[in-house]
């Protein structure tokens, strides 16, 4: 897997001043979960991983909970590029 696929959907110059937006978050936090996913498929016993998975998933899910409440076409926009399911609502 390429590392930081994802990122390159973004243009240079905006990943130089936009680290800290909500989308380059979740952008490297879909990242992570895929490396870690590809990790678990071979150690399928790595508890540690497991735990750290959970952790980012969590994060990731409350930083998209937090832009679908803020601005819903950017929260649109992010998950029809990240090609990932959008939330439930309770």
């Amino acid at each position: 897997m390429v590392k930081n696929s994802f990122i390159s959907i973004i243009p240079q110059e905006e990943k130089e001043k936009n680290k800290g937006s909500i989308e380059f978050q979740v952008f490297s936090f879909t990242n992570k979960i895929q490396r870690l996913t590809a990790h678990l498929e071979l150690h399928k016993k790595d508890f540690l991983s497991q735990r750290g998975l959970r952790l980012i998933l969590g994060k990731r899910q409350r930083l998209l909970a937090y832009l679908a409440k803020k601005n819903k076409i950017r929260y649109k926009k992010l998950i029809g590029q990240l090609g990932i399911r959008e939330q439930k609502t309770r």
